[in-house]
């Protein structure tokens, strides 16, 4: 009997810390609708993450619960955080009577997506990995789900033809590219909802179609696990060891350096630094900074340390964006504002020709404060092979993918 009293606790605990985590999302803008507000306030997100997990783990807005890790630790799935999860839902523009694909399988999120379009909807929710469509299978079956959401078995590069098409594709993976398949599956009217990676930032973005081509809706800050099969795309990684064996790491996403042989020994050079006179408040977002540096600075690359390092030893002072000019590397600094509260940018830099590529990187910092600092967000657009390029912006910056031209567009730039 005290077992079932504690049970029956736990569940009513669950209750009130789920709409305690709606409310916030509602408050913080990030569920806009009631039909996601009513989903995020019925679908039981705990008995989606993995047995033990606390409460209030599995409801904290801004976490993901991770669910399957490789060999190395590195996370491979995971139920993502209700954040995104609120904000790529109401992305899609979906109603009740819908047909939604699902790419990348937690179960959660479709039974989120399953009470959003209702039981005249269809949610089919596939994943390249067995074990991962096998555990969302079960779990959306005991929570009530079996019949709501169909799993399937599949790379997401080929999509579900023989259910298409779809009011709306909606990712949950880290997609370098959009492959066709996806474009042949969606309604003509229909949204694509990616968390896209360009240059290594990632954006969730809705895309709807505009003739030949996609354009953006809305873009969304976030981070998802890599993409699997086909569609997957390994970063290159060099490694820029110190006297100590300890080292930075290099990342590219696109771009990689011919001949990172260059880079040897290049810690242990002298280090310079440029400033811009770009200065930002504490508090205050400059994620598109990261964004126009992938677009309009050429190697650019991400940065990781070891621990023990000296950039390790000072982390508070910089980001981990950077780029490389042949035998040099410039990462993305600050220090105190000289006038007023804040930070001002600048660039710190290694190698025989460190000034010079401290000095492109703090001259894109300065065209971003100048083009499209503070003004309307940029417009992404997604140009696939045989699309009429000749339209494509003049100033947009421009990533080459498999399928096509990814492209991003400021205001003040075209």
């Amino acid at each position: 009997m005290a077992e079932k009293v504690d049970m029956s606790e736990e569940a009513d605990r669950a209750v009130k810390i789920r709409n305690a985590l709606t409310d916030k999302l509602r408050t913080d803008g990030m569920i806009t609708s009631e039909v996601v507000e009513r989903a995020f306030r019925t679908v039981p997100r705990h008995e989606f993450a993995p047995p033990g997990t606390p409460l209030e783990v599995a409801y904290n807005a801004d976490d993901s619960v991770a669910t399957k890790t490789d060999e190395h630790g590195v996370i491979i799935s995971s139920v993502s955080a209700p954040f995104i999860q609120a904000r790529m839902i109401e992305q899609a523009r979906l109603g009740p009577g819908m047909s939604v694909l699902e790419i990348g399988s937690g179960g959660y999120n479709a039974a989120l997506l399953a009470e959003v379009v209702g039981p005249a909807g269809r949610v089919i929710s596939m994943d390249i990995d067995p074990e991962v469509t096998e555990r969302a299978r079960a779990l959306l079956e005991a929570a009530g789900y079996g019949n709501a959401v169909t799993v399937v078995l599949g790379d997401a590069e080929h999509g579900v033809p023989e259910a298409a098409p779809f009011d709306a594709i909606i990712v949950t993976v880290g997609a370098w590219d959009i492959p066709l398949a996806w474009l042949e599956q969606l309604a003509s009217d229909g949204t694509l909802v990616v968390p896209l990676r360009m240059n290594g930032i990632t954006r969730s973005i809705a895309f709807r179609r505009e003739a030949d081509h996609l354009v953006s809706t809305s873009a969304e800050v976030c981070g998802f696990v890599a993409m699997q099969g086909q569609g997957e795309h390994a970063e290159r990684v060099f490694l820029l060891p110190d006297a100590h064996g300890r080292a930075v790491k290099l990342r590219f996403d696109d771009g990689a350096p011919e001949n990172p042989s260059l880079l040897d020994g290049v810690l242990a050079t002298e280090r310079t630094e440029a400033w811009s006179g770009v200065t930002v408040r504490h508090g205050v977002s400059f994620t598109d900074l990261h964004l126009w540096l992938a677009g309009f600075l050429p190697g650019f690359c991400k940065l990781a340390v070891d621990e023990g390092t000296d950039l390790a030893n000072e982390r508070g002072t910089w980001f981990p964006f950077g780029v490389v000019r042949g035998d040099s590397f410039a990462y993305l600094a600050v220090r105190r504002a000289l006038e007023g509260a804040g930070v001002e940018f600048g660039a710190r830099a290694y190698g025989a020709h460190g000034a010079e590529a401290a000095t492109a990187l703090v001259e894109q910092t300065q065209a971003w404060d100048r083009r499209a600092r503070g003004g309307p967000a940029p417009t992404f657009a997604f140009w696939p092979t045989g699309s009429d390029r000749t339209r494509l912006s003049p100033g947009a910056a421009v990533f080459p993918k498999t399928h096509g031209l990814v492209t991003i567009s400021w205001p003040a730039t075209g």
